[in-house]
């Protein structure tokens, strides 16, 4: 079966998966699928999403239907973006660029995660003016640094993702194999030579091209090789606080977003320290078990949000997923996994692919609901 054959029977976000669970090694794969503790959260989070049910309004004039939304003052095609996800590139060869070239195909919003291995300036010529989301050091010349390294690749928004104090219990990944400094072990070796389509295409291929990956946006300067001490499985810091977060703010003069959010509280406090954003979140499952999903707080979390805008992740599949959360009071939604699988099973055309299945639901979902504009999805019903 040729690539294009197998491409045309991705009819879904979800069938990206089970093919990438076929081309992908097992270490890898589990890397981007798994969750915390026992992935409690990652079930929560669909079973949270499917129980909302939608009520359509009928013999509604719908043929000039917009899924265009308006975020931090630009324009966008549609309500989703494609998430941040560390070490994309160990995943799919160049993973970052494919993603960001295809969202700004699309005219979606690219986030690139600090943990990614491809250089923020290199991702700032593939998408001029894309995203960024941060593990900040809590130190302000470290912070003074790092956004001036961001605001000078041309990047316009910053992410604070805030809700790793710690790294989670990620036993799945030690089960498989994968551990942050990268080791290599002979069952790791026997796994990756299992899977010769990833081994040649992603593996062998990214050393050639790219010599030893390094995790490449944590710092100013430093680059940590995915080999070396200095890095562990996520770059979070314990002591990092909302007076590090108000620092961000007195430096970056862009829009600020603050991810990680699941408790009105801290939407107040992030909305009074004058972020622009809030990214409502539990980390696709991948923190805290136990964690609510952002479906269970969005409407009270919008309540005390005022005008700041209101984003969500955790989950996110089907273009009904998305319009649940726009109806709940979200201004768009962060989509992540579907996308690397997708990079990983045929780079930017793949991913352009799967943007489109997903546009194309929302336009569905948006006609028989009758409602003409994203924004008019919150006067709908709910079930």
């Amino acid at each position: 079966m040729t690539f294009s054959d197998s491409l045309r029977q991705v009819l879904n976000l979800n069938d990206l998966e089970a093919q990438a669970r076929q081309h992908l090694p097992k270490a890898i794969f589990g890397y981007v699928q798994g969750g915390a503790n026992d992935g409690t959260t990652i079930l929560h989070n669909r079973e949270a999403i499917e129980r909302i049910r939608l009520v359509p309004r009928i013999l509604r004039d719908v043929s000039r239907c917009s899924q265009e939304v308006t975020l931090f003052g630009q324009r966008f095609a549609s309500p989703f973006m494609i998430a941040p996800m560390g070490a994309s590139a160990v995943v799919a060869y160049d993973a970052d660029n494919a993603m960001a070239r295809a969202a700004r195909a699309a005219r979606i919003p690219y986030i690139l995660s600090a943990n990614a291995i491809t250089p923020i300036e290199e991702i700032g010529r593939s998408y001029p003016g894309c995203w960024f989301a941060g593990y900040q050091k809590p130190d302000e010349n470290n912070i003074e640094g790092m956004v001036k390294r961001v605001a000078d690749a041309g990047f316009t928004a910053y992410f604070l993702t805030a809700d790793v104090a710690v790294g989670s219990n990620r036993e799945n990944n030690k089960r498989n194999g994968y551990t942050m400094p990268f080791r290599p072990t002979p069952r790791l070796a026997l796994d990756m030579a299992r899977h010769p389509a990833w081994l040649w295409r992603t593996g062998l291929r990214t050393l050639r091209r790219r010599g030893v990956p390094k995790i490449s946006n944590i710092d100013p300067v430093e680059r940590p090789s995915i080999f070396s001490r200095e890095i562990s499985a996520v770059t979070g810091y314990a002591s990092f606080s909302w007076k590090h977060a108000e620092m961000i703010r007195r430096h970056w003069k862009g829009a600020l977003i603050i991810k990680g959010v699941l408790s009105p509280e801290d939407a107040k406090m992030a909305r009074e320290m004058g972020a622009d954003g809030i990214v409502v979140s539990n980390h696709g499952g991948r923190q805290l078990d136990c964690a609510p999903s952002p479906m269970d707080v969005l409407r009270e979390i919008k309540a005390e949000c005022g005008a700041v805008t209101v984003l969500a992740d955790s989950g996110f599949r089907r273009g009904t997923d998305i319009v649940k959360a726009l109806a709940l009071g979200a201004d768009s939604v962060l989509v992540g996994r579907p996308f690397l699988y997708a990079a990983a099973l045929g780079g930017q055309q793949a991913i352009a692919h799967a943007i489109g299945l997903l546009q194309r639901e929302i336009h569905i979902d948006q006609s028989l609901l009758g409602v003409e504009t994203c924004g008019a999805l919150r006067e709908i019903a709910q079930v």
